[in-house]
């Protein structure tokens, strides 16, 4: 039981009443982030679901399924360090609030839309509420927790998305097999209703004695500069065709505004990325770390997704339970990595994470319509073993290397290269997934018109939809699809492992090994001095 003096030991930052329930404010806080991780892996599931023809489905071609999930990550992205900000400036428990309401209304819209223009759209207003909790949760959590205990705290937090993860798909699952494809969104609707009566009732506020002013400039620029890259990227893998000149242009806009955004918050007084923060080469390198591990998880999910479902012929509900091994080794190893990097150290644990990542990702390669489902089991988790072994220590490396009252920034900073590296693994890997498709799925179109040929080469749902109207003629082009999607994931499979090497090397150059225990009194001062 903690004492007054235990408390003044601690220093007098935290009262002592919100000491006591600190681990029921945690609850809290993994519920509100529940439903922000949640929307993601239920949506994972559906996504075969929205692309069939109404009235099951939308009919989404699979450019406008990247859409509905870049809406939401680029929205998302672009708005976490504002959002931060904002937080830091008139009080995390009020973000946190506001946030929650708006992703409950965009929830309940996006259940009902009509159009894959309107989920678009919607997904994009459940991205700015999303935007204000994911940074404010883990603002809170560094407000209540004295420093030996953030890891742990930390490393629960990191637990909470294994196990949003683990329910999404199953919970998406169950949904689809006995109701409408939107009410994959509207089942966060009383999710945020229990978080928000919760959040009121236990939550304390906080707020940065010092904000930062809001940098609308620096937030426009980066928006647009990656919506115009992911445009780019997007249309050039439906094309097939990165030489294309509308996608050719859209790729160079976004990288010139983005290089603007750079310039422009390097000289900017109250800049929305604090680009400064990395001249810390550990602080850069877990950042890169993250978007790393991000870029090649989300890409393989998009396309495991249309594997389990439209190659091996599993139901969304099966696909859910498929997927939970990814899960449960997220859940497993996440509050425990952090033991693992007592012992070995940052750089050993993380780098052996991402090649542990890299060679799952390679193992897609070797994947064919029979194999073993076991095998698929055992690849999803050693990928969670090997997540929650890099996510874990480059969190608690990010949030430590900025003082406390900074928590919304950093928190900010990481959720960002978080967002901003699965938009782009959907965006690339997604187009990669196509553009091989199509390359090989086209010499077998040649039977059908030449407008329902190029629609059919879209993905492997738009060539089966085609064959279903065709009927008994159709059955020819069920065979060639299986192949040439295989084909396309096996490539897709491939980057995604170069992605993940690449992200190893990053981190066994620049992370710290074992940490050395600093003399009592040093411990802020060596932080603060690391981002100065």
């Amino acid at each position: 039981m903690t004492t007054p003096a235990d408390n003044a030991g601690r220093g007098s930052r935290i009262p002592e009443a919100v000491h006591r329930r600190r681990w029921a404010i945690l609850g809290v806080l993994m519920l509100s982030l529940l439903i922000v991780v949640l929307d993601n892996s239920i949506l994972n599931v559906a996504i075969k679901t929205i692309s069939t023809p109404a009235p099951t489905g939308l009919g989404a071609t699979q450019s406008e399924l990247e859409w509905a999930i870049n809406a939401y990550t680029l929205v998302f992205a672009g708005l976490l360090f504002t959002a931060g900000l904002v937080g830091d400036r008139i009080g995390r428990k009020k973000v946190l609030l506001g946030g929650l309401v708006v992703f409950g209304i965009g929830s309940a819209l996006a259940a009902e839309s009509g159009s894959p223009g309107e989920l678009i759209a919607y997904r994009a207003l459940m991205a700015l509420g999303a935007a204000f909790v994911m940074p404010a949760t883990l603002a809170v959590l560094m407000n209540v927790f004295e420093r030996e205990e953030q890891p742990k705290a930390i490393g629960i937090w990191a637990g909470g998305v294994g196990l949003a993860i683990a329910i999404g798909p199953i919970t998406g699952g169950l949904l689809l097999d006995h109701f409408w494809w939107g009410s994959v969104f509207f089942v966060n609707v009383p999710i945020v209703i229990a978080a928000v009566a919760l959040m009121v009732w236990l939550v304390p506020d906080s707020r940065d004695p010092r904000p930062g002013r809001v940098d609308p400039v620096g937030v426009v620029l980066s928006v647009v500069g990656l919506v115009l890259l992911v445009y780019g990227i997007i249309k050039g893998g439906e094309l097939a065709d990165f030489t294309d000149p509308t996608a050719l242009s859209a790729i160079v806009a976004g990288l010139a505004v983005l290089v603007a955004f750079v310039w422009f918050e390097k000289r900017s007084d109250h800049p929305s990325l604090d680009v400064t923060y990395f001249r810390n080469k550990v602080f850069s390198a877990a950042m890169a770390a993250i978007a790393l591990v991000f870029f090649a998880l989300m890409g393989v999910t998009f396309f495991s997704v249309f594997y389990m479902q439209s190659v091996r012929g599993y139901t969304p509900l099966q696909s859910g339970l498929l997927m939970l091994p990814l899960a449960a080794a997220q859940m497993i190893f996440a509050p425990r990595a952090r033991l693992v990097v007592d012992r070995f150290g940052n750089k050993a644990t993380t780098t052996a994470g991402l090649l542990l990542l890299a060679a799952m990702l390679a193992a897609f390669a070797g994947f064919d319509a029979d194999t073993p489902i076991w095998v698929l089991e055992v690849v999803f988790f050693l990928m969670g073993t090997g997540m929650a072994h890099i996510m874990t220590p480059t969190s608690v490396v990010i949030m430590q290397a900025l003082p406390r009252e900074k928590a919304g920034s950093a928190s900010a900073l990481s959720n960002t290269f978080r967002q901003v590296g699965g938009a782009l693994g959907i965006a690339v890997l997604g187009s990669v997934l196509s553009a091989a498709y199509r390359s090989r799925i086209e010499d077998e179109l040649g039977m059908l018109p030449a407008a329902v040929r190029d629609k059919a080469g879209e993905s492997i749902e738009a060539t089966l939809g085609v064959a279903a109207r065709l009927g008994p003629r159709g059955d020819a082009l069920v065979s060639p699809a299986n192949d040439a999607f295989l084909h396309a994931m096996h490539v897709t499979a491939l980057c995604g492992t170069v992605v993940a090497v690449v992200g190893a090397v990053v981190v066994a150059v620049f992370l710290p090994g074992r940490a050395s225990t600093p003399r009592k009194g040093e411990e802020e001062q060596e932080l603060v001095a690391a981002v100065e």
